[in-house]
């Protein structure tokens, strides 16, 4: 009897486990999706983390800490990764945009589908910020404003927001990724939208995957840094940076420093010109 409810008990468990294959797999060695080096890692660390196993077993007396195969995590190649990942334009990205805006000395800020865990988190210790996304939002945190709506009708009137940012957004734009109505001119549609809420003397912070123009449908669109500065024509370029291939950030670049890229992400800081 004890061993029919075992069973039982074992695969319900193994039943939960299994709903989810990728989380399941992924704890293990073989991730579907893991890219050639962090398969080498984990080739690596395998042979680590079974005698870990081993010798954790036999030294822990801890019953609620015993080893179980249905709790095995295994991230032993971990200790052959670099401290920490610079996630893929968005360390940079978040980055030079939360400097830029510190250093302006910004006390008020509205956001447009940004990073939460990344580029709003990194500026509400300094300044408030609006934050509008056409998806629902539940946070709250001092600093912090909520606005549900959408970058084609932003809920702001003409010439009104002095400090803007919208960081790797606008390249979704049309697409319906997001459940947005598809547009071929989506982006283009975006980037009049927030020239026009952006007042005189007002600065944007825009972050766009830049190199080789195209569209891969339906992730984003990629720009050459020249129909991004075209978007934005009745504004003022005050800084173009640009992450390249390599995830390197080059402050100050020129538009030939991107035009080639696969997949970079160009860093434009605009300012509309101040009403005579």
């Amino acid at each position: 009897m004890i061993n029919d409810i075992t069973a039982v008990s074992l695969r319900a468990r193994l039943r939960q486990k299994l709903r989810h294959p990728y989380f399941f797999l992924s704890r293990w060695f073989f991730d579907p999706i893991a890219a050639g080096a962090a398969v080498q890692r984990r080739a690596r660390a395998l042979p680590v983390y079974a005698a870990n196993v081993l010798r954790y077993a036999r030294s822990n007396e801890r019953r609620s800490m015993r080893f179980s195969l249905f709790d095995a995590w295994f991230r032993t190649y971990d200790r052959f990764a670099d401290a920490g990942p610079l996630t893929w334009h968005y360390f940079w990205q978040d980055l030079w945009a939360a400097t830029n805006l510190f250093e302006s000395g910004v006390q008020w800020h509205v956001d447009v589908g940004s990073r939460l865990d990344g580029f709003v988190a990194h500026i509400l210790p300094f300044c408030q910020v609006t934050y509008v996304d056409i998806r629902p939002l539940d946070v709250s945190w001092p600093n912090f404003e909520f606005r549900r709506g959408s970058i084609l009708e932003m809920p702001f009137d003409d010439n009104t927001l002095p400090s803007i940012s919208s960081l790797h957004v606008i390249e979704h734009v049309g697409l319906g990724r997001y459940g947005d109505r598809l547009d071929p001119n989506g982006s283009w549609k975006a980037a009049r939208e927030l020239t026009r809420v952006l007042a005189p003397g007002g600065k944007l912070l825009i972050g766009v995957p830049t190199g080789r123009e195209r569209v891969c449908f339906d992730a984003h669109r990629i720009f050459a840094p020249e129909t991004v500065r075209e978007m934005f024509a009745d504004l003022d370029l005050v800084e173009f940076s640009f992450i390249d291939d390599r995830n390197r950030l080059l402050r100050n670049a020129a538009f030939s420093d991107a035009r080639d890229a696969y997949y970079g992400c160009g860093l434009f800081a605009l300012r509309k010109p101040a009403s005579d």
